[in-house]
């Protein structure tokens, strides 16, 4: 029997992404035969999809897509942050961001109905988890279309921002996009955050209202004023700007003789519970599986 190195074995990974113990699998049942190795992962490759599909995508990438003045920002996830560094999975995400600013569908379904070359995005999709040998999955989209302009940033991959402003200058919108990744406000002004996280404050202000023994005429103007403290710090007219904490972006915009319109912001993964892997548990588990094989 051919004895299966561990440089045959990255040798074929290099070649098909596959991941490593599916890679000595193939090896050893070609009998070391590469080209042979590689015709099995390609057939083994098909069922990858489906075996990965149950497992949780916390990881992932923002990115975002602006022609004039449409635009789009994607956030599509995968399980481990090593193949946010891979360079078919960026391009799959910045494709589909681009499809979302030219197709504008409704939801991630229909935009995995889209073409993307010969193949629908979710045909692309299913082929790509294949050789990466992970889940991945569209979580999310917005589009723009504005008579005015849009900017984007995106703090690495992790944090992404659109903005809608109009204005002269446009560094003033790539500075808003900035401040609002840095700060994460809720709204554009106090009158548009979300009642429940309006009402979820004004609880846990009137529980530390109780347990501060005042009278009720006290503990109440404290729950006001804590409310109301809260709704400045999370709107963003109301927010002290980052490179000038002596006023605040709406005093800002107002000195710039700009706007702000609207905004999104993408976080990766907020709001998905991440699953808690023993590493060295997982790795016998793969070797244990190997040795079955």
């Amino acid at each position: 029997m051919v004895a299966i190195t561990a440089a045959m074995v990255g040798e074929l990974r290099a070649k098909t992404d596959a991941p490593m113990m599916e890679c000595k699998k193939a090896l050893t049942e070609a009998g070391g035969d590469m080209l042979k190795a590689e015709d099995i992962l390609r057939v083994k490759l098909g069922s990858k999809a489906s075996k990965a599909a149950s497992r949780i995508t916390a990881e992932g990438v923002v990115t975002t897509h602006i022609a004039g003045c449409v635009g789009a920002m994607i956030e599509v996830n995968c399980e481990t942050d090593f193949v946010t560094k891979n360079d078919d999975f960026m391009a799959f995400t910045n494709a589909c961001a681009k499809l979302v600013a030219e197709h504008n569908p409704v939801d991630v379904a229909a935009l995995s109905m889209l073409s993307m070359g010969e193949q629908t995005v979710e045909e692309f999709r299913s082929a790509l988890i294949g050789r990466v040998g992970e889940n991945m999955s569209i979580r999310r989209f917005v589009r723009f279309e504005t008579p005015v302009q849009l900017t984007s940033y995106l703090h690495g991959t992790r944090i992404g921002v659109m903005v809608e402003f109009e204005g002269d200058d446009e560094q003033v919108g790539k500075d808003v996009a900035m401040h609002i990744a840095a700060m994460k406000p809720v709204s554009l002004s106090s009158d548009q955050v979300p009642a429940d996280l309006i009402e979820k404050e004004r609880s846990i202000a009137t529980q530390k209202a109780i347990e501060s023994g005042k009278s009720a005429e006290i503990a109440e103007k404290m729950i006001a004023g804590s409310v109301q403290k809260y709704l400045k710090e999370v709107s963003l007219f109301n927010q002290p700007f980052v490179k000038n904490d002596k006023q605040t972006v709406e005093q800002m915009l107002k000195t710039a003789n700009a706007n702000v319109k609207s905004f999104a912001m993408y976080v990766v993964g907020e709001g998905i519970e991440k699953k808690q892997d023993d590493f060295a548990a997982e790795v016998a588990a793969q070797v244990a599986a190997a040795k079955q094989a």
